[in-house]
């Protein structure tokens, strides 16, 4: 006789206790967008990025609906409990193996957009604009949570802080073009698509956020994750609090960030000034700045998207692309036999692969022995 599977009870107050309040929560929103009574809150502020409970009647840690049984908020958290053996579950049929410290992919390449446009505005290789822009445009999807930036001031400045977004145009996509290095809930953005009733999603977001939607449709969260239909990974060791900005480019270096009009990190974290000037800053200065989330991420590579990218590697103006599911690979297939981007083979640039094997092993360390053991899986363990 088959074993009876059990019953998934869990609801805000563990969630409150594993994961909002012992550093794993990395702020995602996962929890937020499947509330179906809408009683978790979010801030976009310096210090916050984290989830918290709107009805005060039973305190912080509990939930009235989670005693009458609702467990929407724990389905559909990328960190807790068995989370990445759920999502590869769900995409691969099959759990990681220790050796696949960035996770279980079926290629890897370089990319860069065609469009010189697309090149230019999008970080590296604007592979993930050109992606959107293809899949808008062959109504694979009809809308994209990404971020953009503030609205700059009057004078033109801007306040360099990434707030969730709705791309479902070109003009959209490249609006949204570039890394910022602070963090921005995507997920959020579902709320104005669900508002025009938008039903095929692509979700750009760092790990944590690309593993929400595999996590929410393998524990069965119900509708909240139906419309993403494509997840898009940015490879990330960590963000930044908003404070950075202030507190040390601007407080130690003199660089404000209304005058800022670009920035990156290959080794160190190099600003680019309006008035031309450029800087880098050794990123151990930034360290202290570390959002609370990304202390214990044990994710660089965003494990479960659709196609992972990241600009690391000798080729500066290449995107690494790791792709990881057959949607994932049909769409790279058509984009490259139609010339919207170009590629080459990923182990023309050894360097890159060997770069994001060390980096996913270092965050996989990172992740705390008290929390489930299979994010840790490939790790050295430590003597004693």
């Amino acid at each position: 006789m088959a074993a009876t599977k059990k019953k998934w009870t869990f609801q805000w107050k563990e969630l409150y206790d594993e994961v909002i309040t012992s550093g794993l929560c990395t702020g995602c929103a996962g929890c937020v967008i499947a509330c179906p009574h809408d009683v978790i809150g979010y801030k976009h502020a310096p210090g916050q990025y984290k989830p918290f409970h709107l009805e005060g009647e039973l305190g912080l840690d509990d939930c009235g609906h989670g005693q009458k049984g609702c467990t929407s908020c724990t389905r559909a958290c990328p960190r807790f409990r068995d989370w990445e053996t759920e999502a590869d579950q769900h995409l691969f049929a099959r759990n990681r193996q220790p050796e696949e410290l960035s996770g279980i992919y079926k290629d890897i390449l370089l990319t860069r957009a065609s469009d010189k446009t697309v090149h230019q505005m999008g970080q590296d290789g604007g592979l993930v604009s050109a992606i959107l822009i293809w899949c808008l445009e062959n109504n694979i999807i009809d809308g994209a949570l990404t971020s953009h930036l503030e609205a700059p001031a009057e004078d033109g400045a801007t306040s360099w802080k990434a707030i969730p977004a709705l791309a479902t145009d070109r003009a959209g996509v490249l609006a949204g073009a570039g890394s910022r290095y602070t963090y921005s809930a995507n997920t959020l953005a579902i709320k104005e698509a669900k508002e025009q009733n938008l039903e095929s999603l692509a979700l750009v977001g760092m790990s944590c956020q690309t593993s929400i939607g595999p996590v929410m449709w393998h524990r069965k969260v119900g509708k909240a994750g139906k419309p993403i239909k494509l997840n898009i990974g940015l490879l990330c060791s960590k963000s930044f609090d908003d404070s950075i900005f202030e507190e040390l480019f601007e407080a130690k270096y003199g660089l404000a960030k209304a005058d800022m009009t670009k920035m990156n990190i290959k080794g160190v974290f190099q600003i680019w000034m309006r008035n031309g000037d450029y800087h880098e800053i050794n990123l151990k200065e930034c360290h202290a700045w570390t959002r609370e989330g990304c202390h214990h991420c044990p994710d660089f590579a965003a494990e479960h998207a659709d196609i992972s990218t990241g600009g690391i590697g000798e080729n500066k103006d290449w995107t690494l692309t790791i792709v990881r599911t057959e949607l994932g690979r049909q769409i790279i297939m058509k984009m490259l036999e139609e010339g919207v981007i170009e590629g080459r083979p990923g182990d023309s640039d050894p360097g890159a692969i060997a770069l994001m094997n060390k980096l996913a092993a270092k965050s996989r360390g990172r992740w705390p022995e008290w929390a489930n053991k299979s994010a840790r899986q490939g790790i050295e363990v430590k003597a004693g």
